[in-house]
Protein backbone atom coordinates (compact mmCIF):
# COMPACT_ATOMS: atom_id res chain seq x y z
CA UNK A 1 0.00 0.00 0.00
CA UNK A 2 1.29 3.43 -0.92
CA UNK A 3 2.10 5.49 2.18
CA UNK A 4 0.89 9.09 2.39
CA UNK A 5 3.92 11.44 2.50
CA UNK A 6 4.24 13.51 5.69
CA UNK A 7 4.53 17.28 5.43
CA UNK A 8 8.09 18.45 6.02
CA UNK A 9 8.69 21.05 8.73
CA UNK A 10 7.72 24.55 7.66
CA UNK A 11 10.08 27.47 7.77
CA UNK A 12 8.98 30.64 9.49
CA UNK A 13 8.53 32.40 6.14
CA UNK A 14 6.43 29.52 4.77
CA UNK A 15 4.24 29.46 7.88
CA UNK A 16 3.61 33.22 7.66
CA UNK A 17 2.83 32.97 3.94
CA UNK A 18 0.34 30.16 4.49
CA UNK A 19 -1.42 32.03 7.30
CA UNK A 20 -1.70 35.09 5.05
CA UNK A 21 -3.13 32.88 2.29
CA UNK A 22 -6.11 31.98 4.51
CA UNK A 23 -7.43 35.50 3.82
CA UNK A 24 -7.33 34.98 0.04
CA UNK A 25 -10.64 35.54 -1.84
CA UNK A 26 -9.85 32.49 -3.99
CA UNK A 27 -11.43 29.34 -2.61
CA UNK A 28 -8.87 27.10 -4.31
CA UNK A 29 -5.99 28.82 -2.44
CA UNK A 30 -7.78 28.78 0.92
CA UNK A 31 -8.60 25.08 0.64
CA UNK A 32 -5.01 24.07 -0.18
CA UNK A 33 -3.69 26.27 2.64
CA UNK A 34 -6.04 24.64 5.16
CA UNK A 35 -4.84 21.18 4.13
CA UNK A 36 -1.17 22.14 4.55
CA UNK A 37 -1.66 23.83 7.93
CA UNK A 38 -3.71 20.89 9.24
CA UNK A 39 -1.00 18.47 8.14
CA UNK A 40 1.65 20.64 9.80
CA UNK A 41 -0.34 20.42 13.06
CA UNK A 42 -0.11 16.59 12.96
CA UNK A 43 -3.54 15.67 11.52
CA UNK A 44 -3.77 12.51 9.45
CA UNK A 45 -4.98 12.33 5.89
CA UNK A 46 -8.30 10.79 6.96
CA UNK A 47 -8.91 13.51 9.55
CA UNK A 48 -8.07 16.29 7.09
CA UNK A 49 -10.32 14.82 4.40
CA UNK A 50 -13.23 14.56 6.84
CA UNK A 51 -12.88 18.15 8.09
CA UNK A 52 -12.16 19.81 4.74
CA UNK A 53 -14.77 17.74 2.85
CA UNK A 54 -12.54 16.14 0.20
CA UNK A 55 -11.09 12.74 -0.65
CA UNK A 56 -7.81 11.42 0.68
CA UNK A 57 -6.09 11.55 -2.70
CA UNK A 58 -6.62 15.31 -2.78
CA UNK A 59 -4.73 15.67 0.53
CA UNK A 60 -1.88 13.54 -0.81
CA UNK A 61 -1.68 15.53 -4.04
CA UNK A 62 -1.59 18.92 -2.21
CA UNK A 63 1.25 17.78 0.05
CA UNK A 64 3.21 16.36 -2.89
CA UNK A 65 2.81 19.60 -4.85
CA UNK A 66 4.02 21.61 -1.86
CA UNK A 67 7.16 19.48 -1.57
CA UNK A 68 7.83 19.96 -5.28
CA UNK A 69 7.08 23.66 -5.76
CA UNK A 70 6.80 25.18 -2.33
CA UNK A 71 4.26 27.90 -1.46
CA UNK A 72 3.74 28.70 -5.13
CA UNK A 73 1.69 25.51 -5.46
CA UNK A 74 -0.98 27.07 -3.22
CA UNK A 75 -1.70 29.79 -5.75
CA UNK A 76 -1.79 27.63 -8.91
CA UNK A 77 -5.00 27.59 -10.91
CA UNK A 78 -7.09 24.43 -10.90
CA UNK A 79 -6.02 22.12 -13.68
CA UNK A 80 -8.52 20.44 -15.96
CA UNK A 81 -8.88 16.80 -14.87
CA UNK A 82 -10.82 15.86 -17.97
CA UNK A 83 -10.27 16.83 -21.59
CA UNK A 84 -12.87 19.10 -23.07
CA UNK A 85 -15.46 17.16 -25.05
CA UNK A 86 -15.11 17.32 -28.78
CA UNK A 87 -18.28 18.55 -30.48
CA UNK A 88 -19.98 15.86 -32.56
CA UNK A 89 -20.44 16.41 -36.24
CA UNK A 90 -23.94 16.70 -37.62
CA UNK A 91 -25.31 13.79 -39.58
CA UNK A 92 -25.21 15.88 -42.77
CA UNK A 93 -21.45 16.36 -42.26
CA UNK A 94 -20.71 12.76 -41.28
CA UNK A 95 -22.85 11.30 -44.06
CA UNK A 96 -22.71 13.66 -47.07
CA UNK A 97 -25.67 13.29 -49.38
CA UNK A 98 -28.01 11.65 -46.87
CA UNK A 99 -30.58 14.44 -47.12
CA UNK A 100 -30.80 14.12 -50.89
CA UNK A 101 -31.05 10.32 -50.60
CA UNK A 102 -33.88 10.60 -48.09
CA UNK A 103 -35.65 13.12 -50.29
CA UNK A 104 -35.52 10.69 -53.20
CA UNK A 105 -36.99 7.90 -51.05
CA UNK A 106 -39.99 9.90 -49.87
CA UNK A 107 -40.67 11.89 -53.03
CA UNK A 108 -42.87 9.15 -54.49
CA UNK A 109 -45.12 8.83 -51.44
CA UNK A 110 -45.57 12.36 -50.14
CA UNK A 111 -49.01 13.55 -49.06
CA UNK A 112 -49.89 17.06 -47.99
CA UNK A 113 -52.44 19.61 -46.91
CA UNK A 114 -52.91 22.24 -49.64
CA UNK A 115 -54.49 24.65 -47.15
CA UNK A 116 -52.12 24.27 -44.21
CA UNK A 117 -48.93 23.69 -46.19
CA UNK A 118 -47.80 20.68 -44.12
CA UNK A 119 -46.53 17.47 -45.73
CA UNK A 120 -46.02 13.90 -44.49
CA UNK A 121 -44.83 10.51 -45.74
CA UNK A 122 -46.47 7.11 -45.54
CA UNK A 123 -43.41 4.91 -44.86
CA UNK A 124 -42.36 4.25 -41.28
CA UNK A 125 -39.10 5.62 -39.88
CA UNK A 126 -37.54 2.17 -39.58
CA UNK A 127 -38.33 1.31 -43.19
CA UNK A 128 -36.69 4.54 -44.31
CA UNK A 129 -33.62 3.90 -42.13
CA UNK A 130 -33.32 0.37 -43.56
CA UNK A 131 -33.57 1.74 -47.09
CA UNK A 132 -30.84 4.29 -46.35
CA UNK A 133 -28.72 1.52 -44.84
CA UNK A 134 -28.92 -0.44 -48.08
CA UNK A 135 -27.54 2.63 -49.83
CA UNK A 136 -24.53 2.73 -47.49
CA UNK A 137 -25.67 5.34 -44.96
CA UNK A 138 -25.32 4.52 -41.26
CA UNK A 139 -28.40 6.06 -39.65
CA UNK A 140 -31.10 4.95 -37.21
CA UNK A 141 -34.81 5.77 -37.14
CA UNK A 142 -34.39 8.57 -34.58
CA UNK A 143 -32.03 10.42 -36.90
CA UNK A 144 -34.44 9.89 -39.79
CA UNK A 145 -37.15 11.60 -37.71
CA UNK A 146 -34.90 14.62 -37.16
CA UNK A 147 -34.04 14.80 -40.84
CA UNK A 148 -37.70 14.62 -41.90
CA UNK A 149 -38.67 17.37 -39.46
CA UNK A 150 -35.84 19.50 -40.78
CA UNK A 151 -37.17 18.94 -44.29
CA UNK A 152 -40.66 20.11 -43.30
CA UNK A 153 -42.41 16.75 -42.85
CA UNK A 154 -44.69 16.02 -39.88
CA UNK A 155 -46.45 12.97 -38.45
CA UNK A 156 -50.12 13.03 -39.46
CA UNK A 157 -53.15 10.78 -39.43
CA UNK A 158 -56.15 10.63 -41.74
CA UNK A 159 -58.67 13.41 -41.31
CA UNK A 160 -62.28 13.34 -42.44
CA UNK A 161 -62.90 16.32 -44.68
CA UNK A 162 -64.52 15.14 -47.88
CA UNK A 163 -68.27 15.38 -47.61
CA UNK A 164 -69.01 13.80 -50.97
CA UNK A 165 -71.22 15.21 -53.65
CA UNK A 166 -73.99 17.58 -52.55
CA UNK A 167 -77.41 17.70 -54.09
CA UNK A 168 -78.37 21.10 -55.51
CA UNK A 169 -81.57 21.07 -53.41
CA UNK A 170 -79.71 20.33 -50.16
CA UNK A 171 -80.17 23.78 -48.64
CA UNK A 172 -83.77 23.91 -49.78
CA UNK A 173 -84.41 20.66 -47.87
CA UNK A 174 -82.97 22.18 -44.70
CA UNK A 175 -85.13 25.27 -45.10
CA UNK A 176 -88.21 23.10 -45.60
CA UNK A 177 -87.43 21.10 -42.42
CA UNK A 178 -86.95 24.33 -40.46
CA UNK A 179 -90.27 25.67 -41.78
CA UNK A 180 -92.13 22.50 -40.79
CA UNK A 181 -90.56 22.52 -37.32
CA UNK A 182 -91.54 26.14 -36.74
CA UNK A 183 -95.12 25.41 -37.83
CA UNK A 184 -95.50 22.37 -35.55
CA UNK A 185 -93.81 24.14 -32.65
CA UNK A 186 -96.11 27.18 -32.98
CA UNK A 187 -99.17 24.92 -32.98
CA UNK A 188 -97.96 22.93 -29.96
CA UNK A 189 -97.80 19.68 -31.92
CA UNK A 190 -95.28 16.92 -31.13
CA UNK A 191 -91.94 16.84 -32.95
CA UNK A 192 -89.86 13.69 -32.56
CA UNK A 193 -86.43 12.76 -33.89
CA UNK A 194 -85.72 9.06 -34.41
CA UNK A 195 -82.65 6.95 -35.16
CA UNK A 196 -81.25 3.46 -34.61
CA UNK A 197 -77.96 3.49 -32.77
CA UNK A 198 -75.04 1.09 -32.38
CA UNK A 199 -76.07 -2.54 -31.99
CA UNK A 200 -74.52 -4.58 -29.19
CA UNK A 201 -73.99 -8.31 -28.77
CA UNK A 202 -75.47 -9.68 -25.54
CA UNK A 203 -73.34 -12.30 -23.81
CA UNK A 204 -70.01 -12.79 -22.07
CA UNK A 205 -68.14 -10.18 -24.07
CA UNK A 206 -65.53 -7.66 -23.03
CA UNK A 207 -66.61 -4.10 -22.25
CA UNK A 208 -64.34 -1.17 -21.57
CA UNK A 209 -64.15 0.14 -18.04
CA UNK A 210 -63.23 -1.21 -14.60
CA UNK A 211 -65.06 -2.00 -11.39
CA UNK A 212 -64.02 -2.80 -7.83
CA UNK A 213 -63.95 -6.56 -7.28
CA UNK A 214 -61.69 -9.29 -5.94
CA UNK A 215 -61.49 -11.26 -9.18
CA UNK A 216 -62.25 -10.04 -12.73
CA UNK A 217 -65.07 -11.65 -14.69
CA UNK A 218 -63.92 -13.99 -17.42
CA UNK A 219 -65.31 -13.20 -20.87
CA UNK A 220 -64.98 -14.61 -24.37
CA UNK A 221 -61.70 -14.06 -26.16
CA UNK A 222 -63.43 -13.12 -29.43
CA UNK A 223 -66.68 -11.26 -30.09
CA UNK A 224 -68.21 -13.78 -32.45
CA UNK A 225 -71.88 -13.39 -33.30
CA UNK A 226 -72.40 -17.16 -33.01
CA UNK A 227 -71.54 -17.10 -29.29
CA UNK A 228 -73.96 -14.25 -28.46
CA UNK A 229 -77.29 -14.82 -26.77
CA UNK A 230 -78.85 -12.12 -28.95
CA UNK A 231 -78.17 -8.73 -30.48
CA UNK A 232 -79.54 -5.63 -28.75
CA UNK A 233 -80.93 -3.02 -31.17
CA UNK A 234 -81.57 0.36 -29.47
CA UNK A 235 -84.04 2.60 -31.29
CA UNK A 236 -84.10 6.12 -29.87
CA UNK A 237 -86.96 8.63 -29.92
CA UNK A 238 -86.21 12.20 -28.89
CA UNK A 239 -89.10 14.52 -28.04
CA UNK A 240 -87.78 17.88 -29.24
CA UNK A 241 -90.42 20.03 -27.54
CA UNK A 242 -90.16 18.38 -24.14
CA UNK A 243 -86.43 17.55 -24.35
CA UNK A 244 -87.06 13.97 -23.29
CA UNK A 245 -85.81 10.70 -24.70
CA UNK A 246 -87.34 7.27 -25.10
CA UNK A 247 -85.42 4.12 -26.07
CA UNK A 248 -86.84 0.78 -27.14
CA UNK A 249 -84.37 -2.12 -27.31
CA UNK A 250 -85.19 -4.95 -29.69
CA UNK A 251 -83.56 -8.36 -29.88
CA UNK A 252 -84.68 -9.54 -33.32
CA UNK A 253 -83.82 -7.46 -36.40
CA UNK A 254 -83.52 -3.78 -37.25
CA UNK A 255 -86.55 -3.49 -39.54
CA UNK A 256 -88.97 -0.70 -40.48
CA UNK A 257 -91.69 -2.57 -38.61
CA UNK A 258 -89.61 -2.48 -35.43
CA UNK A 259 -88.97 1.27 -35.84
CA UNK A 260 -92.65 2.11 -36.30
CA UNK A 261 -93.62 -0.16 -33.39
CA UNK A 262 -91.20 1.79 -31.18
CA UNK A 263 -92.83 5.09 -32.20
CA UNK A 264 -96.30 3.68 -31.51
CA UNK A 265 -95.14 2.49 -28.10
CA UNK A 266 -93.79 5.96 -27.29
CA UNK A 267 -97.10 7.54 -28.26
CA UNK A 268 -99.06 5.17 -26.04
CA UNK A 269 -96.63 5.54 -23.11
CA UNK A 270 -95.85 9.28 -23.17
CA UNK A 271 -96.97 11.12 -26.29
CA UNK A 272 -100.75 10.83 -25.90
CA UNK A 273 -100.69 12.15 -22.32
CA UNK A 274 -98.12 14.90 -23.05
CA UNK A 275 -99.93 16.22 -26.13
CA UNK A 276 -103.62 15.86 -25.32
CA UNK A 277 -105.83 16.26 -28.34
CA UNK A 278 -102.93 16.25 -30.81
CA UNK A 279 -103.59 14.53 -34.10
CA UNK A 280 -100.48 15.52 -36.06
CA UNK A 281 -96.90 14.30 -35.46
CA UNK A 282 -93.70 15.46 -37.17
CA UNK A 283 -91.00 12.78 -37.49
CA UNK A 284 -87.39 13.83 -38.24
CA UNK A 285 -85.20 11.01 -39.54
CA UNK A 286 -82.08 10.23 -41.53
CA UNK A 287 -82.42 9.43 -45.19
CA UNK A 288 -80.95 5.93 -44.77
CA UNK A 289 -81.40 2.94 -42.49
CA UNK A 290 -84.67 1.30 -41.49
CA UNK A 291 -86.43 4.66 -41.47
CA UNK A 292 -85.00 5.75 -44.81
CA UNK A 293 -87.04 7.43 -47.51
CA UNK A 294 -86.67 4.50 -49.93
CA UNK A 295 -88.17 1.80 -47.68
CA UNK A 296 -91.73 1.05 -48.66
CA UNK A 297 -92.13 -1.06 -45.52
CA UNK A 298 -91.42 2.07 -43.46
CA UNK A 299 -94.18 4.01 -45.19
CA UNK A 300 -96.58 1.06 -45.04
CA UNK A 301 -96.12 0.54 -41.29
CA UNK A 302 -96.52 4.26 -40.64
CA UNK A 303 -99.85 4.14 -42.45
CA UNK A 304 -101.10 0.99 -40.77
CA UNK A 305 -99.87 1.42 -37.18
CA UNK A 306 -99.84 5.19 -36.67
CA UNK A 307 -102.35 6.62 -39.11
CA UNK A 308 -104.95 3.82 -39.23
CA UNK A 309 -104.24 2.32 -35.81
CA UNK A 310 -103.86 5.47 -33.69
CA UNK A 311 -105.64 8.03 -35.85
CA UNK A 312 -102.59 10.26 -36.31
CA UNK A 313 -101.51 12.36 -39.27
CA UNK A 314 -97.80 11.76 -39.66
CA UNK A 315 -95.41 14.11 -41.46
CA UNK A 316 -91.93 12.70 -42.11
CA UNK A 317 -88.93 14.89 -42.96
CA UNK A 318 -85.67 13.22 -44.02
CA UNK A 319 -82.32 14.96 -43.75
CA UNK A 320 -80.10 14.97 -46.87
CA UNK A 321 -77.40 12.28 -47.28
CA UNK A 322 -74.40 12.78 -45.01
CA UNK A 323 -76.28 15.19 -42.73
CA UNK A 324 -77.24 12.88 -39.87
CA UNK A 325 -75.24 15.06 -37.47
CA UNK A 326 -77.96 17.72 -37.81
CA UNK A 327 -80.62 15.31 -36.64
CA UNK A 328 -81.64 16.57 -33.16
CA UNK A 329 -81.35 13.10 -31.62
CA UNK A 330 -77.63 13.07 -32.46
CA UNK A 331 -77.07 16.30 -30.52
CA UNK A 332 -79.17 15.55 -27.44
CA UNK A 333 -80.21 11.99 -26.68
CA UNK A 334 -77.03 10.27 -27.86
CA UNK A 335 -74.74 12.41 -25.68
CA UNK A 336 -76.17 10.96 -22.46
Amino acid sequence: MRKTPALRPLTSEEAQHLKASLRSPIGFTVRRTQILLASANGCTRTQIAAVIGCVGTTVTRVIADFHARGVTSVHEERRQSRPRPVSRLRIEEREPGITAALERLVSAEVAGDPMGGTTWVRSSLRKLSDALGRQGYRVDHCTVRKLLRGMGYTLKRNKKRRGGSQHPDRDEQFRYIAMRRDAFDAAGRPIISVDTKKKELIGDFRNHGRTWCREPDEVNEHDFTSTAECRAIPFGIYDVGRNRGHVRVGISNDTPEFAVTAIAEWWEAEGRAAYRGATHVLVLADCGGTNGHRHRAWKLNLQEKLCNGLGLTVTVCHYPPGCSKWNPIEQSLQRT
